[in-house]
């Protein structure tokens, strides 16, 4: 995929003002004109690859941080925010949002701090870190990319030896780290998959994890050894205010890197580009599970070489979310707090290990193609209770032509099924499948008529 122009004049205006500079003078360093360097810094113009190259030398900074610094995580993220209720006599639009982000872009970044601090009903319970630790995710668009080099380099190296990667890891731990693998029954370890032993040096693993999920953990302590240095700079750039965060952010990055050396960046994508993104092939291919596929499809934003804009989202049952990854999708579908029963996420649970594709559309947002399975929880015995989840990917169904599972549907004109971000966020009318009243909109009552939703509302 192309790459995006990169508009990021907030981040120029920071860096020109850090320096101490007025737009003349930076203008004159950079050999360009003042009016030119205003339009960049209004995000009128964007950042050709030669003026980037000569701020990165020039100031001495990390190019990186002009694309991971959007205030609020940018224009649709803020978008998303005011979608909330308490502004809906507002009818803030694009063209505002995007003013607001070029004129006084510390304003909008204090604004997003502020209501992501703030409950439902506008108290404020306090930070949490789970979000803490997703805004951080998000503000990288999912990828990082010195973790992702430094594993694609790691997994060429455990390659070179052996086409056994599980084995290759397991014999890097031993000679180079002294630590031994044991798989141990059940018996011993009941309620623990993965156990680190220092005293006997050892990395115990329980029986009951599958190829893939043992493979995964053993490359998560390598990680942990390994690959330190880095994300203890990513963990020290976020800045989060408590611990928890740190700890979870922390986690998510040895994922990150254990699934990258599972699914090196250059061969992954390239599977991916030469499959259509079939999934079940992939997981064939890297010797990987659904969902660490679902997820690695998420991160595959390397500059120069960018896959499809996935997003991903895991729910159980009663349709809580326990992992929401919007990567560069810049999906709604991820963001909202509901979801909606007309969506067929919901009904993958009803056909476990069938992979359910849904084109949907979203009043305002366009179409999305997405896909769903059922995915389980390792370490489950017989009688026991069984942690089942189902793992939902998708992108813009503009986007989504390429696809293997997209085959025979007709993503532009084809029936999709008009769906919602929740009953409370949603104001599509005459619903029959609506629980509750938009929260945006009046009731109308009429003793005479009984429509077929419940619940009628000023727009009908």
């Amino acid at each position: 995929m192309a790459d995006a122009k990169l508009f990021a004049g907030h981040a120029v205006r920071r860096l020109r003002r850090g320096a101490g500079l007025n737009q003349l003078v930076m203008a004159e360093t950079l050999a360009i004109s003042s009016s030119y360097l205003n339009l960049i810094e209004r995000n009128q113009r964007p950042l050709t690859a030669a003026l980037l190259l000569r701020l990165a030398e020039t100031f001495d900074f990390d190019p990186r941080t002009l694309a991971a610094s959007e205030p609020g995580g940018g224009a649709e993220a803020i978008r998303r925010r005011l979608a909330d209720p308490r502004f809906a006599d507002l009818a803030i639009d694009r063209a505002q949002v995007s003013d607001w982000l070029s004129a006084a872009p510390d304003s909008a970044e204090a604004f997003a701090r502020a209501f992501d601090g703030m409950g439902a009903g506008g108290s404020a319970p306090g930070p949490d870190p789970i979000d803490a630790v997703r805004r951080e995710i998000e503000r990288w668009r999912g990828h990082f990319s010195d973790l992702d080099s430094l594993a694609e380099t790691r997994s060429d190296d455990l390659r070179a030896g052996s086409g056994d990667l599980y084995g290759a890891v397991a014999e890097r731990l031993r000679v180079t780290h002294q630590l031994s693998i044991r798989i141990l029954p059940v018996d011993v370890m009941p309620d623990t998959l993965r156990r680190l032993d220092l005293h006997a040096r050892q990395l115990q693993l329980s029986e009951l994890l599958d190829p893939a999920s043992r493979t995964f953990a053993t490359l998560f302590q390598l990680g942990q050894i390994e690959a330190k240095a880095e994300i203890d700079a990513l963990v020290k750039g976020a800045g989060f205010a408590d611990r928890v965060s740190e700890r979870l952010f922390r986690r998510h990055l040895t994922n990150y890197f254990a699934a990258a050396v599972m699914m090196p960046y250059a061969r992954f994508l390239r599977a991916c580009e030469a499959t259509g993104y079939d999934v079940e092939l992939l997981q064939r291919r890297f010797g990987a599970g659904f969902e660490q596929i679902a997820h690695r499809l998420t991160t595959l934003q390397r500059v120069g070489a960018r896959g499809l804009p996935f997003f991903m989202i895991r729910i159980d049952r009663a349709g809580q979310a326990s992992k929401r990854f919007s990567g560069a999708s810049a999906s709604p579908l991820t963001e909202a707090e509901g979801r909606c029963p007309l969506w067929q996420l919901h009904n993958a649970f009803e056909r476990p290990g069938y992979l359910v594709r849904h084109l949907v559309a979203l009043d305002g947002e366009g179409r999305w193609f997405t896909m769903a399975r059922t995915v389980h929880r390792q370490g489950v015995r017989v009688g026991g209770v069984s942690g089942e989840f189902v793992v939902g990917i998708g992108l813009n169904a503009a986007l989504a032509t390429p696809l293997a599972a997209a085959s025979g549907i007709d993503l532009k004109q084809g029936e999709a099924t008009a769906i919602g971000l929740g009953c409370r966020a949603c104001t599509r009318p005459n619903c029959p499948q609506r629980s509750a009243a938009p929260q945006s909109r009046a009731l109308i009552f009429n003793d005479r008529e009984r429509g077929v939703s419940p619940f009628v509302f000023a727009g009908d």
